[in-house]
């Protein structure tokens, strides 16, 4: 099988970025662990990037997968023969799909 490239978009960084931020405020190692846990399962994907479930709030749309870490959902598509990381965000918070499309 083929292996596929990870791009990360700009606002998905920020958002992992803006979330380990927080966390360190309070325990830099959580958030640091919290980074790589994040990294290693995105990595996975170069292998098998239909691993991540269909996000739940836009089906019948098949178009977005996702990734759960907690706290974190990380939500990507293919494009190409790329996997696309769009966006990360806390679990607890709502998806705000004006991002996605």
């Amino acid at each position: 099988m083929e292996e596929r490239e990870i791009v990360w978009t700009a606002p998905a960084l920020d958002d992992l970025d803006d979330i380990c931020a927080f966390i360190a405020r309070d325990n830099p190692a959580a958030a640091a662990r919290l980074s790589s846990r994040v990294m290693s399962a995105i990595e996975r994907l170069t292998h098998s990037p239909e691993s991540g479930r269909w996000v739940p709030e836009l089906l019948p749309n098949k178009v977005y997968r996702e990734v759960i870490v907690r706290p974190c959902r990380v939500v990507y598509r293919r494009e190409g023969q790329n996997v696309l990381v769009v966006m990360v965000f806390r679990s607890e918070r709502l998806l705000r799909i004006g991002r996605l499309l």
